[in-house]
């Protein structure tokens, strides 16, 4: 079976600041709200359900749609501001997700994909970290070094985000923009054959005319490419590909429950079952 994980990063669209932009606190959340009522239908004309990574500056500012989503998709959390982080974030970002939603809030990725204490997910009551993306981004992070798929570390599951096997090519959000998409399609199909599941990011704000919005950033070439409009055709036919090659659309946190893929974990659960039917 092949297995297609989406997954959304739901923030305040504060990017604009790293570019010389100011934008108010409003249009950072409009931006997002945006591009989340074009992006859930086509999810909806697949029948995909997906993770959605919400900050809870977003959450509380549209809890109605969190509250929405939640009876679809899976909501976890992308820390409590997108800017700032402090240690106390993590346990209020899930608190208010969980409030909105009335559901177990399991995931977590930080923003930026910037380094996260394990114990501190797992104190602030988190089951998986999705915030490696294993491969080297000049200027941000270099996670090579990391595994390719899910491994535990420290007590605490860990889903990175898809990479090429061999070479690490990244398929995060940035890549979808530039690649020409038949090339991206088959390091899809090759990430697949080698992992046996697919897990891509995306932004909301993807699917919008961001750069067009006047609060004076100026974006460097690659965040031009394919946004809005365009962004969405290309989505829809990713969305198609994965249809048309049999792939099932699941939740990051399915995960999690997958022998094959965690067996040490999920042998010393069954250790621990058998020794409490004692």
């Amino acid at each position: 079976m092949k297995i297609a994980i989406l997954s959304f990063d739901v923030e305040e669209f504060d990017m604009p600041f790293e570019y010389g932009g100011n934008p108010p606190m409003d249009e950072q959340i409009d931006t997002s709200t945006t591009g989340l009522e074009n992006i859930l239908p086509v999810l909806a004309d697949y029948q995909a359900e997906a993770t959605f990574y919400c900050t809870g500056v977003y959450a509380s500012s549209k809890p109605e749609i969190i509250q929405e989503m939640s009876r679809t998709h899976e909501i976890a959390s992308h820390n409590y501001f997108h800017s700032t982080h402090k240690k106390e974030d993590l346990l209020n970002s899930r608190k208010v997700l969980e409030e909105i939603t009335n559901k177990e809030v399991k995931g977590f990725r930080m923003p930026r994909m910037a380094p996260v204490s394990d114990a501190d997910l797992l104190a602030a009551g988190y089951s998986y970290n999705a915030s490696y993306n294993p491969t080297y981004l000049p200027g941000r992070y270099d996670y090579r070094h990391i595994p390719r798929t899910v491994f535990q570390q420290n007590g605490l599951i860990h889903i990175p985000a898809s990479v090429s096997p061999n070479l690490r090519l990244p398929l995060f959000w940035i890549a979808f923009h530039n690649y020409p998409l038949p090339y991206f399609l088959y390091l899809c199909q090759k990430v697949v054959e080698a992992d046996g599941y697919l897990h891509l990011y995306f932004h909301p704000w993807e699917f919008t005319n961001y750069t067009k919005l006047p609060n004076g950033a100026k974006y460097p070439f690659y965040l031009h490419r394919n946004n809005g409009s365009a962004m969405l055709e290309r989505f829809k036919k990713l969305m198609a590909f994965l249809q048309k090659e049999g792939f099932t659309f699941k939740t990051t946190s399915w995960l999690l429950e997958q022998p094959y893929l965690l067996p040490a974990l999920n042998a010393e659960k069954e250790q621990a079952k058998a020794k409490s039917s004692k």
